[in-house]
């Protein structure tokens, strides 16, 4: 028996986030390492803030070498609103494409898989749309070695 969704998803382009990468993660173990930033920014049609402290990246490293994203991040809007955004996510690259991206490659969401599901929360009015959309991202670049950086597009889904 075959069944066919009654729903649909529609998406709205929220912002661009781009980050650079941390340069002295905390490595815990083989499966657990923590990224830290307080750098880059997030901009798109109604919005242009910075990323601030606190923001942090605990990404694992499951056994089938699946990467999982569980990270925290604080923006700062130029006209004073904080919103703290929060959001899972899976990454899948190979140990070839790690390798190269190690030694300053690029990669992008036609080299790899890498998604999240970001959630907002602030209390200034200006943004509180913010707080009633489940978004979801999707890599636009990862660029490894010196000036490294993620950036990836976010939409809300409708």
């Amino acid at each position: 028996m075959s069944h066919t969704p009654s729903t649909r998803l529609e998406h709205e382009y929220l912002m661009t986030l781009h980050a650079p990468v941390a340069e002295a993660p905390q490595q815990v173990d083989g499966s657990l390492t923590i990224f830290h930033s307080d750098r880059g920014w997030a901009k798109g049609p109604r919005i242009d803030a910075a990323i601030v402290a606190p923001t942090g990246d605990w990404l694992r490293t499951l056994p089938d070498g699946t990467l999982r994203v569980d990270a925290r991040m604080t923006l700062r809007t130029g006209d004073g609103a904080v919103i703290h955004v929060v959001y899972g996510g899976v990454i899948r690259i190979s140990p070839q494409q790690f390798q190269a991206m190690g030694a300053g490659a690029m990669l992008t969401s036609d080299d790899i898989y890498f998604v999240t599901a970001p959630v907002f929360q602030t209390a200034h009015p200006d943004y509180a749309w913010l707080n009633q959309v489940q978004a979801v991202g999707k890599v636009a670049a990862l660029k490894g070695g010196e000036g490294g950086y993620v950036a990836y597009d976010i939409f809300g889904i409708r």
